[in-house]
């Protein structure tokens, strides 16, 4: 593996000692290649249901297989937890109310010291092609780069509205962002996804780890730590699984509902990154001349979505003026009302 000599080590191998496996420009390192770090795998399960077989047959097709693999299941009633121990994963399994999205996946990290690279994997990401966890992996060629995350594609039976969202967020073209991108991205600066994303572990230490006690958005919140820190994230959009949601009107406001608590709770995330509205806009835009070329009888559907959306987002901003029932009613994540104060 080449790295660029910074002076430092290259993120995986303990320092060097002065000219050991060093040089001038562009050097290998001496002590390991790529395949030499060791990779985990973690993934949050809950009833995973028809999809999962399938799920973990494109896990074991995979050109690059994980040294460790975790699956943290919430319980459930059907047989994710058998499956996935049937294909060699450990399985941690939690009651439903204890699910966190970033102390439950921090917790996976934990209970796997040695992996030096960790990848997070949603139940209903379904890994594209062979090379997919391959190619998200060679991202950390470059030692500037803190985490990782792959193209979503829509699901083969998305609708037109869902399968816009995901082509919008994940272009045919691949990014490398730092902190002095801010300017031209915005708060797209912070974009990530751990439906598929890989961390360094020595970055995410360095960012304090998943928070424990975010609503969600637990992705975004270290990729803002880990640009402020000078690390760099990556999205690489020849790594893609398919993934999609065709979500309900209500789902829609109770999502943005708690993107808008996350923003209130980590108000500086748009004051270093910019405000989300320009994205907003963006989207919008870029989603009616989608829908007209290719389902122009769902734009009032659309519409109304947005509607919900901006609702949603500004009643979340301004959640600490409303009682606890009107908090969980409108919370897409009810359980983090348990342990919370609004």
């Amino acid at each position: 593996m080449t790295i660029l000599d910074t002076g430092t080590d290259c993120g995986f191998c303990p320092p060097l000692p002065s000219g050991e496996g060093w040089g001038e420009g562009i050097q290998e390192c001496a002590i390991h290649d790529r395949l030499q770090y060791k990779v985990g795998l973690v993934v949050p399960t809950l009833n995973a249901g028809s999809l999962w077989e399938s799920w973990l047959k494109a896990f074991e097709q995979q050109t690059r297989k994980a040294d460790y693999r975790l699956v943290i299941d919430s319980s459930s009633n059907d047989d994710t937890v058998a499956l996935a121990r049937g294909h060699g994963f450990e399985v941690q399994v939690i009651a439903k109310p204890e699910f966190n999205h970033g102390g439950t996946r921090q917790s996976g990290v934990n209970r796997l010291p040695e992996a030096d690279i960790i990848v997070f994997l949603t139940q209903d990401a379904l890994l594209a092609k062979a090379d997919a966890i391959e190619r998200l992996l060679a991202a950390f060629d470059d030692q500037r780069v803190g985490a990782a995350y792959g193209r979503q594609l829509p699901h083969r039976n998305a609708g037109a509205i869902a399968a816009h969202a995901r082509l919008f967020n994940y272009p045919a073209e691949s990014q490398l962002r730092g902190m002095a991108d801010r300017t031209r991205f915005g708060i797209k600066s912070v974009f990530i996804s751990n439906s598929f994303a890989a961390y360094r572990r020595s970055a995410l230490m360095q960012a304090g780890g998943f928070p424990v006690d975010t609503i969600m958005n637990e992705d975004t919140y270290v990729a803002g730590k880990m640009l402020a820190s000078g690390w760099k994230i990556a999205y690489c959009a020849d790594a893609q699984v398919f993934h999609s949601h065709d979500y309900g009107f209500l789902d829609e406001f109770k999502r943005y509902f708690d993107i808008g608590v996350f923003h209130t709770h980590s108000a500086w995330l748009q004051q270093t990154f910019g405000g989300a509205s320009g994205e907003g806009l963006r989207f919008v835009i870029s989603e009616m001349r989608y829908l007209i070329n290719h389902a122009p009888w769902l734009i009032p559907s659309a519409a109304l979505r947005t509607g919900l959306k901006w609702l949603g987002f500004k009643l979340g901003a301004l959640h600490r003026g409303l009682p606890q029932a009107m908090l969980r009613r409108f919370s897409l994540h009810k359980t983090y009302w348990l342990r919370a104060l609004p």
